[in-house]
């Protein structure tokens, strides 16, 4: 898809990746519609680029439902809409379930609603297109954190049935898969996680460069970071020899105090 005079609405584009998103849809012609639960950081983001913000709590299926339609009315039908806002939250089974509902709402869910209104009206129109955010960890895993993990892993698997069921039908879909990015969520991370994962983080606006790269080639699944293809590869290989070694690298954290 070419960017240039198309409608984009960026979600959780108040900062990180989204905000890098954005600006990089801007330069890339699109008008851009930049939403967050965070108000203000939208405004900032939406300034920067002649741009629309909108306050968006994407764990709230009728927030997605009004924006779609604000948007519709104000700046006009949606060509690209790119759920990228997410949370993480540690933890295994012990994790409450308010707060496995809530990654699950936001994680997830945000997608199944946005689809839910979006794509009857683009299957009229014949185009469109979802980008879904979700992260490596939905390919691999994510230590310390099974909410995470299971989340982005059902991301990842919505974002393919969508583009099974519904590709040659005019709708395009792109699953964006990053490891570790220069944002509060990694910063805000375990310690030892930040070990793991700081030493290859990219900059949000490096995987801001990628998306928009595979949204020009339409490709399903974007890597920011090439070497999660060789580790899915090895994952499907030898699932056993895999799980073996995460296991030793998994004891390898616990070590660090």
């Amino acid at each position: 898809m070419n960017l240039d005079g198309r409608v984009a609405v960026v979600t959780g584009g108040g900062n990180g990746i989204g905000a890098a998103i954005c600006r990089r849809f801007a330069a890339a012609g699109a008008r851009v519609v930049v939403t967050d639960i965070d108000l203000a950081g939208a405004e900032r983001v939406a300034s920067a680029i002649d741009g629309v913000a909108f306050r968006t709590d994407v764990s709230r299926q009728a927030d997605l439902v009004s924006l779609v339609g604000h948007v519709e009315q104000r700046v006009g039908p949606i060509d690209l809409f790119c759920s990228n806002a997410g949370i993480a939250i540690e933890g295994g089974p012990e994790t409450p379930d308010a707060d496995w509902r809530r990654i699950i709402d936001i994680n997830l869910m945000a997608h199944v609603w946005a689809a839910r209104v979006l794509v009857p009206d683009m299957l009229r129109r014949g185009q469109g297109y979802l980008v879904n955010v979700a992260s490596a960890a939905g390919l691999v895993t994510q230590l310390g954190s099974a909410p995470y993990a299971v989340t982005k892993h059902a991301a990842v698997a919505f974002a393919e049935w969508l583009a099974v069921s519904y590709g040659d039908r005019g709708l395009k879909v792109s699953c964006v898969c990053p490891l570790g990015v220069e944002t509060a969520m990694l910063t805000g991370a375990d310690p030892r996680i930040r070990a793991l994962l700081g030493p290859e983080a990219l900059s949000p606006d490096a995987v801001a460069e990628a998306v928009l790269r595979g949204v020009e080639a339409e490709e399903f699944l974007i890597l920011p970071h090439p070497q999660v293809r060789e580790f899915v590869r090895r994952k499907v290989d030898d699932p056993d020899r895999w799980i073996r070694g995460m296991q030793r690298l998994q004891q390898q954290l616990d070590q660090i105090s």
